[in-house]
């Protein structure tokens, strides 16, 4: 997939939208913004179950060297 890809993160906002929390980030990854962005409707209507007065879904850039070193430590087990 290159170096980076995107990925939807759901934010739950307090009222008025102001202040938004991430509350979730999808597994899918996406190769372009404009792929990313034309699903995060279907997105949010999915991952309507959390409990703010509006969420949001954003298309977010990742980088693919940063999301393999972060599952790295995962695959590591310590032999006793």
């Amino acid at each position: 997939m290159g170096l980076g890809y995107f990925v939807i993160a759901i934010l739950g906002c307090a009222d008025g939208g102001g202040s938004c929390t991430p509350v979730t980030t999808l597994q899918t990854h996406y190769a372009t913004q404009s792929e990313c962005t034309a699903a995060s409707g279907a997105a949010l209507i999915q991952n309507s179950n959390f409990d703010f007065p509006t969420l949001v879904a954003s298309c977010r850039r990742a980088d693919a060297k940063a999301a393999d070193a972060q599952e790295a430590p995962r695959d590591k087990r310590r032999r006793g």
